[in-house]
C-alpha cells in the first residue's frame, strides 16, 4: 500500500504525538484526551496534515482536506432557509455517489432544511460532501451520540478502504477497537496554559 503521511514526532511546549504512518485505505485515530486544550490542539494538528502549517517532521505524499463543520448564518437560514440540495449544489461534486448518500436517511430530502437536521445527520452531509471531492480526509465527530459516533466512523472507513485515507482528531477512547492505528497523544502537564474561568456578576 501507498504512503499517504509520514509522521515522525510532533514536539511542543505542552503535547508530544508520537511517529506514526497513514496508509491507503486506512483510517488513524489521533486520541486528544484533554477536554480543556482539545479545540485548539486540534486545530493545530489540522492544519499540519493539510499542509497549512509546515512541520519538518511531517511529509505529506497526498493532499488531505479537513471535513470543515457547517457555519450557519442566521440571517439567512430566517430569510432564504438553506436546504440539503443546495448545500449539496455548492460544495459537493454531484457526479461522485457520495451526495446522494444522504438521501438513504428516509428523513431527509432535497428540500430539507439545514436548520431542521439532528448533529449526527448535519456531520454525514459534511462527510458526504467532503468525500466527493476527494479521497484523503482529516475529520472530527464532537457532540455526537456513541450511535452517531460509529455509523459515521464505519461509514468513512468503508470509504477510504479502496485507496483513500483519514485521520481522526477525536477525544473518544472507544475508537480504538475501530482503528488500524489508535495514537494517544501525550501531554506535558507542567506547561499546559492555564484555564481560563468564567465569573458572573449578579
Amino acid at each position: 500500500m501507498n504512503i499517504v503521511l509520514e509522521n515522525k514526532g510532533i514536539q511542543t511546549d505542552t503535547f508530544y504525538l508520537p511517529a506514526f504512518v497513514l496508509l491507503e485505505g486506512e483510517v488513524v485515530v489521533l486520541f486528544l484526551n484533554n477536554r480543556s486544550h482539545y479545540n485548539d490542539t486540534e486545530m493545530f494538528l489540522k492544519d499540519i496534515f493539510c499542509g497549512k502549517i509546515k512541520h519538518e517532521n511531517v511529509i505529506l505524499h497526498r493532499k488531505m482536506k479537513y471535513v470543515d463543520y457547517f457555519r450557519r448564518s442566521y440571517f439567512r437560514d430566517t430569510f432564504f432557509p438553506l436546504t440539503v440540495e443546495r448545500y449539496l449544489k455548492k460544495n459537493a461534486d454531484l457526479k461522485s455517489p457520495f451526495p446522494n448518500r444522504i438521501y438513504e436517511d428516509k428523513w431527509i430530502k432535497k428540500e430539507t432544511k439545514i436548520e431542521n437536521l439532528a448533529g449526527t445527520q448535519r456531520k454525514l452531509l459534511t462527510l458526504y460532501a467532503t468525500l466527493s471531492k476527494t479521497k484523503d480526509i482529516v475529520f472530527d465527530l464532537p457532540a455526537l451520540d456513541w450511535e452517531g459516533t460509529e455509523f459515521a466512523f464505519k461509514m468513512v472507513a468503508d470509504a477510504v478502504k479502496d485507496g483513500g485515507s483519514a485521520i481522526l482528531l477525536d477525544g473518544i477512547e472507544n475508537m480504538k477497537e475501530y482503528a488500524a492505528e489508535f495514537i494517544e497523544l501525550e501531554w506535558n502537564k507542567d506547561k499546559l496554559p492555564p484555564i481560563k474561568e468564567f465569573k458572573f456578576k449578579f
